[in-house]
């Protein structure tokens, strides 16, 4: 094996052996636990030994805020996550081309190397010269015929050796770009890490100084405030216009998120144990035998709209500007979603969040 075939390969092999480190799911690369963020502290002042509806009311409205960026944070480490997948994917079959490219131009070049050496056992002498040297006209006939042949031979050969030159200098630079593509999604998904559990941290901190009476007021404040918007919506008479039978796909995908409650809420995590809240709503699609986007955004951007008006049982019902969360909707006004960090897969009003709109996976 020469050195360059040897070079081609320990490359391809170190391809895929560091695409198995960078690529592995739920591969940690953010720095130990984080520090709490600071922000938490010093934009909450802190509570009284018996903390007042206003107090509690600033303590929800800052655990919301915190969680919501963790949620757009984990849409981002999910992303980062299915995008390294599918590239560590790309670099292991390129490795696997440039193995067999190389493979194929080791043939080339020896086949070449064989013609050459049949050519010095001739006395150095081409066939076209020796053909002229002749004096027999059947041998010249036959000659002529071998010479056209082996010329049209050697031709293809040398086209053959160029092509698979080019192949393998194009599989090379798709790797590399692929690689590159590779070690920024890993610096992505870090800081989303990052990001994600500084948020969680600061969150928790904040719930810490909270009393035990104060946390279950707290909880009764939470559930307050989605009931009023779950009764708000219901206000609007929105129930009065759904009434769209879940078709066979939706009833599985209902079922299974179904079996799904009391499970934990745990960032990016896609079950069976614990689930975030597009990890709950892509299984259970998937379940339903209908594969969609991993993260809530990407769900938005995909997946058809539906007019609220027209939502069935199965239908996805994303929240908020970003899209950073997503429920599946079960009928009767209802959804079951994984919330956040601390809480576990549950049902709840459709409308106990604002709605940015709805999919349909099964359009």
């Amino acid at each position: 094996m020469g050195t360059g075939k040897r070079g081609l390969l320990a490359a391809a092999v170190t391809v895929v052996c560091a695409v198995t480190v960078l690529g592995a799911p739920g591969t940690a690369f953010a720095s130990p636990s984080p520090t709490p963020s600071p922000s938490a502290s010093s934009t909450t002042p802190p509570l009284p030994s018996t903390a007042s509806n206003k107090d509690l009311e600033a303590v929800r409205t800052k655990l919301e805020a915190l969680y919501h960026d963790a949620a757009v944070a984990t849409d981002a480490y999910n992303a980062a996550e299915e995008a390294a997948k599918k590239q560590s994917a790309e670099i292991v079959e390129l490795a696997k081309k440039i193995v067999a490219g190389q493979e194929m131009l080791d043939d080339l070049k020896d086949r070449a190397g064989a013609a050459a050496r049949a050519q010095y056992r001739t006395g150095g002498l081409p066939d076209e010269a020796q053909l002229m040297l002749t004096d027999d006209p059947s041998e010249f006939l036959d000659g002529a015929g071998r010479v056209l042949q082996g010329q049209r031979a050697t031709k293809g050969l040398i086209g053959e050796l160029t092509r698979t030159q080019q192949d393998l200098e194009q599989y090379s630079q798709d790797a590399s770009t692929q690689w590159q593509k590779l070690e920024a999604g890993r610096k992505t998904k870090a800081a989303a890490q990052k990001r994600i559990e500084k948020q969680i941290a600061a969150a928790e901190q904040l719930q810490s100084r909270l009393e035990k009476k104060e946390k279950e007021r707290l909880e009764q404040l939470e559930a307050q405030v989605a009931q009023e918007a779950q009764t708000a919506w219901l206000g609007t008479g929105v129930l009065d216009e759904i009434n769209s039978a879940a078709s066979v796909q939706g009833k599985k995908a209902v079922q299974f998120a179904t079996a799904q409650i009391d499970k934990p809420y745990v960032w990016g995590a896609e079950g069976p144990d614990s689930f975030d809240c597009s990890g709950l709503t892509s299984e259970a699609w998937r379940s339903a035998g209908q594969a969609i986007p991993r993260t809530s955004q990407e769900q938005w951007k995909q997946l058809p709209h539906i007019a609220v008006g027209d939502m069935r049982p199965g239908d996805l019902i994303i929240y908020f500007a970003d899209a950073s969360h997503v429920a599946l909707y079960v009928g009767d006004g209802a959804i079951i979603h994984a919330p956040r960090p601390g809480r576990t897969v549950t049902l709840a009003g459709a409308g106990s969040m604002p709605i940015l709109g709805v999919v349909r996976p099964d359009a």
